[in-house]
């Protein structure tokens, strides 16, 4: 028969045990809740970056004959951001600084309140005989209902006929910014141009057998001239080797 001396006593170590128990689980949690936060604090930040980086270190970027330098802030995708060789490079500036993301011009390039001021330019091979200024006359004449309309600062906008295949566009066409040639986009009408942060597009040979496609928002078709020069002068820069 157990004493009391012993029930004490197997009651004491009883009380002991839950008790260090009871410590071991608050403490696991403390340190769980620690690594939450710390966890949480780097996490936070990565969402609140949306896929963007401030990162402005300079990748070099191989495509065909052409070495491209550019900030990785600049680089839109994440699995671009490096060095070596491409099929392909994505961009994507703030208008009118012609900048990578940073943290003061976060909400223009999250689109806040419907803000549309990104400029978006991608660097691939050529893959036709002439680039969307040259398409004008062989081409795009013959799929645009002629006269045009009046539009910003100079340019003519053209309805495209049905049996164009440009359904819900129209094609932009004004003297460029020399005066000299002919500046051509397409851009996209009605519902799906309200849905589009980029509704307007355009193509230009560059470098070695490059092609630079960049897309704008129409409400800065008032500005083209300085966009198109913009562009050029960005892709002249960035391009270090080629024609």
């Amino acid at each position: 028969m157990p004493t009391a001396a012993s029930d004490t006593q197997s009651t004491a170590a009883f009380g002991e045990g839950f008790i260090l128990k009871v410590f071991a689980v608050f403490a696991a949690m403390a340190v769980l809740s620690a690594l939450i936060s710390i966890g949480g604090k780097y996490a936070g930040r990565s969402i609140a970056l949306g896929g963007h980086t401030e990162d402005q270190t300079l990748r070099e970027i191989v495509i065909g004959n052409n070495v491209l330098v550019v900030p990785a802030n600049a680089i839109r995708f994440e699995n671009e951001r490096r060095h070596g060789v491409a099929a392909g490079l994505h961009l994507y500036l703030k208008w009118p600084e012609m900048k990578g993301y940073r943290a003061d011009l976060r909400d223009d390039f999250n689109h806040a309140g419907g803000a549309r001021n990104i400029l978006f330019l991608s660097f691939e091979p050529r893959m036709m005989s002439r680039d969307m200024s040259g398409r004008l006359e062989p081409i795009y004449r013959s799929l645009i209902r002629s006269p045009g309309k009046a539009g910003s600062a100079g340019l003519t906008n053209y309805e495209f006929i049905e049996k164009s295949g440009y359904m819900n566009e129209m094609l932009v066409v004004g003297p460029d910014e020399t005066g000299a040639g002919t500046f051509v986009a397409r851009c996209l009408t009605g519902a799906v141009a309200e849905k589009s942060l980029a509704d307007c597009e355009r193509d230009v040979f560059v470098g070695d057998d490059l092609a630079l496609v960049y897309r704008f928002p129409s409400s800065l078709l008032a500005a083209w001239r300085r966009i198109d020069a913009a562009v050029l002068a960005y892709s002249k820069a960035t391009i270090k080797t080629g024609t």
